[in-house]
């Protein structure tokens, strides 16, 4: 009947819960114990008439004793094999830790830890099951090497290893029992496998790395709102928001958010440089998240969601959905859902988009469809972009 999960700090648990394959069971097991006292009872009272145990009755006793313990065995034997299809269906195996060449720490951390108390009445919930990613069993020699590291020595030196494993899908990662690397300040020049130390360097790169602070603060186009005309939008309610997407390297739009007393968690990951240690640097939340990860908060908590590229998901129409549908569960009722320049292409994507999101039944505060060049889309041609605030609205 599914899986319960507890957010734990940076890791997620998960508990395996009774299923109808393991009620069955009990139940079997139930009748069995009922029928074998039956027996029991049977054999210890019942008398002949003539008050003398033959070798006949005997033989009958015994044979009783052989098919309750048969039934008992074969019970066993079905509640061993259902466990192991039950953890197949729940993946909770998935990851081979019996293969040759895995990380001890690894071993240890999928290892299962049974509740001290036994299955909890309230819940079912029996064991602790450590939460990785199943797309890791694809990349188990990654992993592997991951997770070899000095227990209580320093962390290798390994960013680009970890991102790597988070883009094919091994994600969320499992913990680590060793110390992070930490730097007396923030500089490029800390950095390891980057080709760029400065920030002149960094902007010659094709997604560009600039602290613009005046995207927000002065329209260069149609498409490009103000930050003060969007938080009157909100009638002054715009507290906390979430970031979606690389629109925003430097974390450029939270810092400018913070200035006006609201709290943006910006999502990120590293591109051409260790972009959550610049956005940390400024005094804003970076989330490192992959956008295929569901987002790690609850429903209705965010007053604000903006999307800037995020959205560009090409040609796999469905991807975008789960992407849509998991930015509205997580925005409240009468938020203001930002998309910020989106890329269409064309007239016809732009319909695309625009059908889905009209499934939503947003109230369209503010819509822009225009063109412009944009050189990191390098197709050397006007694109169509667009612009909109959204709010929310009450679902029965």
């Amino acid at each position: 009947m599914g899986s319960v999960s507890l957010k734990l700090g940076d890791g997620t648990a998960r508990f395996k819960r009774s299923t109808l394959c393991s009620s069955a069971v009990n139940i079997l097991m139930l009748f069995s114990v009922l029928a074998t006292n039956l027996f029991a009872l049977y054999a210890f009272t019942y008398s002949p008439k003539h008050h003398t145990i033959t070798p006949f009755h005997h033989k009958n006793i015994t044979l009783i004793s052989q098919h309750v313990s048969l039934i008992i065995k074969q019970i066993d034997s079905s509640q061993k094999k259902l466990a192991r299809i039950e953890n197949q269906l729940l993946g909770y195996q998935t990851l081979n830790v019996s293969r040759p060449n895995l990380a001890n720490e690894l071993k240890l951390f999928l290892q299962h830890h049974q509740l001290p108390l036994g299955k909890d009445s309230r819940t079912g919930i029996t064991e602790m099951v450590a939460s990785v990613g199943h797309s890791c069993e694809k990349s188990a020699g990654l992993l592997s090497q991951y997770m070899t590291y000095k227990v209580s020595g320093p962390c290798p030196d390994d960013w680009s290893l970890e991102q790597k494993l988070i883009l094919r899908g091994c994600e969320p990662l499992p913990r680590r029992r060793c110390f992070a690397k930490t730097v007396s300040k923030v500089g490029l020049s800390t950095w390891s496998g980057l080709g760029c130390k400065n920030i002149n360097c960094l902007n010659k790169k094709p997604n560009g790395f600039a602290f613009d602070r005046q995207k927000y603060v002065k329209a260069t186009s149609k498409n490009d709102f103000l930050i003060d005309d969007v938080l009157a939008m909100g009638n002054n309610g715009i507290r906390i928001g979430f970031d979606i997407g690389t629109g925003s390297k430097t974390g450029t739009f939270a810092a400018l958010m913070a200035e006006k007393n609201v709290t943006i968690i910006t999502n990120t990951l590293n591109v051409d440089a260790l972009d959550s240690d610049f956005i940390a640097a400024r005094g804003v939340f970076p989330l490192f998240l992959s956008l295929d990860h569901r987002f790690p908060f609850y429903d209705n908590v965010f007053d604000l969601v903006h999307v800037t590229s995020g959205l560009d998901v090409g040609t796999k129409p469905e991807k975008l959905e789960f992407l849509m549908f998991d930015a509205d569960r997580i925005l409240r009722v009468g938020g203001l859902f930002w998309l910020d320049n989106i890329h269409c292409g064309d007239d016809e994507k732009k319909r695309t988009l625009t059908r889905l999101i009209e499934k939503f039944g947003y109230k369209k505060l503010k819509w822009v469809v225009g063109q412009k060049m944009d050189g990191a889309v390098g197709s050397g041609k006007h694109e169509v972009y667009l612009s909109a605030v959204l709010q929310k609205p009450m679902r029965i």
